[in-house]
């Protein structure tokens, strides 16, 4: 298990010989990481030494002697570096021997860091609610001005109609009108009435025709052997 004290080692620059290792070890310490892992399990991890390491700024991550130690014991370096291993904060402890590049480290859990965690948790989780607060709230007052205004629109129909028919006179039963008696249009006797009326046909057996004129006589009625002689002058 990663919480027991077990073996750890060095594992950056493995293609170069142990003294350039060395060398390269002690200044990526000081630079605050190192690439360590658990030798029973095989857990290769990217740690990161220094101060303020949840900062986001780069100058509040500075590595101090509480997190990279080399006067602490000769010929070794103790270390220390928290981090969020699978959902949960821990801390890594332990020292490397600066010769053989290798040394005993464990995981313990971060109380300190898991209770800033969670109030940073609850915090994220207050304002996510807050803001759905206000989504819903201006959602409703959306919707109740949409239903105030379509209220509104209806009554300004509605008053707009019955304005409409105060000003309408109030139609006649049929029997009520007046006669009016249609104009005769060409000799077919079709009636022409007002647009408001239907058109009537009248049949053709009741269509009055204008009386002829019977004093006008056509030259077929002429008798030619009643006419005057005509009298010649010598």
């Amino acid at each position: 298990m990663l919480d027991d004290v077990s073996r750890v080692r060095y594992t950056g620059f493995r293609d170069r010989p142990l003294d350039e290792r060395q060398l390269r070890f002690q200044t990526e310490c000081r630079e605050g990481h190192a690439d360590l892992a658990f030798v029973a399990t095989g857990t290769n991890l990217q740690l990161q030494f220094a101060a303020n390491a949840w900062s986001d700024r780069a100058e509040d991550r500075v590595s101090t002697r509480e997190f990279v130690n080399f006067d602490r014991e000769p010929g070794k370096v103790h270390l220390k570096s928290q981090f969020i291993l699978n959902g949960v904060c821990v801390v890594w402890r332990g020292w490397i021997d600066l010769v053989r590049l290798d040394g005993i480290g464990c995981l313990e859990f971060d109380d300190e860091r898991a209770e800033a965690e969670d109030a940073l948790l609850r915090e994220q989780i207050e304002e996510y609610n807050r803001r759905l607060r206000e989504f819903e709230e201006r959602q409703r007052q959306y919707r109740q001005e949409q239903e105030r205004q379509a209220e509104s629109e209806a009554e300004r129909l509605v008053h707009a109609l019955r304005s409409a028919d105060m000003g309408v006179a109030p139609a006649s039963s049929p029997g009520d009108e007046p006669f009016c008696p249609p104009l005769m249009a060409g000799s077919f006797g079709t009636p022409v009435t007002r647009p408001h009326l239907s058109v009537m046909k009248a049949p053709l057996s009741e269509v009055r025709t204008p009386a002829l004129v019977k004093d006008v006589h056509t030259p077929t009625d002429l008798d030619l052997t009643k006419a005057p002689r005509p009298v010649y002058l010598y």
